[in-house]
């Protein structure tokens, strides 16, 4: 025992100064790695510096062609402790002189800036390459350039006495904790942990009093708490050695108490068994009536299972009558929004003929003129006065004829447009005040049969991310079913579209002051199906269409408040940005 101890304290210990040594070996060697680099950046600078005391007098010598001059300072900044390179190079790229360890520059990826540029290489060198610039009447000139070279070596050098200051540091310190550590687990652990060991293996079952554990220096820690632990499952022990003399003194005497109670069971049995027999009999006269029980409910169980054969094949007939029932519903919704489709072509197209027909009659005055003009012409009695005549008559002409031709390709652009959006899909951006403007243009034929006023209040700028048909259809129904179900024949209504927005949620409320509806009709409004006029061709499909409309294709939700003699309010709210 006293051996798994010991292992288990020169594990901990080994795992705790394992980590200690890790850590140590990371911190110094970044400590080290960043004296490194402290040094050569000071390097690198002094590099640096020396551009500003030799690049005027290099300068000059290129200037002038003075190779050998040249070569001299460059064998001069050679001499100096940090440089172990010098290259100089002509503006052409050719080197005048390439002195001491130095590499090939010409795999520079950047020029050399007027501040210079610091690369490393590949074979531990690095260099500081700065141009050489000369003034010349006021012009600069690039005269060549220069590198100069250091390398690693010299960077070690200088850190030298730091590094060894550092693994001194570190060696000192790592003697230090290893020795406390050791010390504190030989007393804190270790002698304990042997203690505890010989008191346990000197357990005697027969004295648990002199059994229990008394251990040194296993104040206020895990050992104290396993000595306490020890103490009470002894004295755990103790206690029911105790029960155990009671239990087993009681054990006697119910023993004995149970040879009598055997005595008055055997006569007891006796009776029990004669009663038993009786009702064995009985037991059997029941089995048989249960026999026939169970015939007649395997009976019932084979009708039950015939009815469910019959209500899955009938179930199976209803799926197929609902497949049916919703393609027809599904060519209704097509029908009627091609039937709206239908009312929009015809309405436009009386207001197209409209200015087409002033067009042809304005046309055709024109080619009237111009034919009497050329008749003047040719019979050379054309006066000035005719030409101002025809000059006056052919602009009104084509003034007007362009402003009518004008407003018919309005009205086709917008009719196109909204006709394009009903049968598509698509999504893209639009200007959600100029678009239901272009609907209300197309619907403009419908209106103006009506003296009914249509107002439209939306922000100027409110750019929406949809599939515009969606909108064009809600709008187109919610105006016809106004202009159809909402006023009696002769009134002057109103019909107002208030759109809001604000936390990209657009909110549009549309309101008619027509006759409004009851609670009952309020309820079925948004069913399919559901009209008030069947007997004139409605097919209570319009009110639907608008609710799929919006909470499918614009994954937003609608709300409609009505009452009788009141007209009736759709409040529609969705994102700017439908998904």
């Amino acid at each position: 025992m006293s051996e798994v101890k010991t292992g288990l304290s020169k594990k901990l210990l080994t795992k705790v100064l394992s980590v200690y040594f890790i850590l140590t070996l990371v911190v110094t060697s970044g400590q080290i790695f960043t004296e490194y680099l402290n040094t050569k950046f000071q390097i690198e600078g002094e590099l640096q510096t020396l551009k500003n005391t030799f690049s005027t007098s290099l300068t000059r010598a290129i200037w002038e062609l003075n190779i050998p001059q040249a070569v001299s300072i460059g064998e001069g900044l050679l001499e100096l402790p940090i440089v172990e390179g010098v290259q100089i190079r002509d503006e052409n790229g050719v080197f005048l002189a390439d002195l001491g360890t130095t590499s090939n520059i010409q795999q520079l990826s950047d020029k050399p800036t007027n501040t210079g540029i610091v690369h490393d290489n590949a074979d531990g060198t690095f260099g500081y390459t700065f141009p050489l610039i000369f003034e010349f009447s006021g012009r600069t000139l690039n005269v060549g350039d220069v590198t100069l070279y250091s390398s690693a070596g010299i960077i070690i050098d200088r850190i030298e006495v730091g590094i060894i200051f550092l693994l001194g540091n570190a060696i000192i310190k790592t003697a230090f904790l290893v020795f406390l550590f050791l010390n504190a687990f030989r007393h804190m652990l270790t002698e304990p942990l042997s203690d505890l060991t010989k008191q346990i293996s000197d357990f005697d079952i027969n004295n648990l009093e002199r059994s229990k554990l008394n251990v040194s220096n296993v104040e206020n820690n895990e050992l104290e708490v396993l000595q306490q632990a020890y103490n009470r499952l002894v004295d755990g022990l103790i206690e029911s050695q105790s029960r155990l003399i009671e239990t087993q003194t009681e054990l006697r005497e119910a023993n004995e108490k149970l040879d009598l109670q055997n005595l008055s069971l055997e006569q007891e049995v006796a009776k029990k068994t004669a009663s038993l027999s009786t009702i064995m009999l009985d037991l059997e006269q029941q089995k048989d009536r249960l026999l026939v029980q169970q015939n007649e409910l395997k009976l019932e169980n084979e009708n039950r299972a015939k009815i469910e054969k019959e209500l899955t094949s009938r179930n199976t007939e209803l799926a197929e009558s609902m497949s049916t029932l919703q393609m027809a519903k599904d060519q209704l919704l097509e029908s009627e929004r091609m039937a709206s489709l239908g009312g929009l072509v015809a309405g436009i197209t009386h207001d197209v003929n409209t200015p087409l027909g002033v067009g042809v009659t304005a046309a055709s005055f024109l080619d009237e003129r111009v034919n009497r003009l050329k008749k003047a012409f040719d019979d050379k009695t054309l006066t000035s006065g005719t030409m101002d005549s025809f000059l006056t008559d052919a602009q009104q002409t084509t003034s007007l004829l362009l402003s009518n031709l004008y407003r018919a390709s309005d009205l086709i652009a917008s009719f196109k447009q909204v006709a394009v959006d009903q049968t598509s899909e698509a999504k893209r951006q639009i200007n959600l005040k100029q678009y239901i403007n272009e609907v209300l243009l197309s619907l403009a034929p419908s209106i103006k049969k009506t003296q009914h006023e249509i107002t439209l209040e939306c922000p100027d700028e409110l750019i929406i991310d949809c599939a515009p048909g969606a909108i064009a259809q809600i709008c187109t129904n919610l105006i016809m079913n106004s202009l159809i179900h909402g006023f009696k024949e002769g009134d002057k209504g109103t019909i107002k579209l208030d759109i809001t927005s604000e936390n990209e949620q657009v909110q549009i409320v549309y309101e008619d002051n027509g006759i409004g509806m009851s609670p009952t009709m309020l309820e079925k409004h948004f069913d399919a199906f559901f009209t008030t006029r069947r007997n004139l061709g409605g097919s209570g499909l319009g009110t639907h269409i608008i609710y799929n409309l919006v909470t499918q294709a614009l994954h937003g939700e609608i709300v409609a408040e009505s009452e009788q003699g009141k007209g009736l309010k759709y409040t529609i709210k969705f994102s700017t940005n439908v998904s």
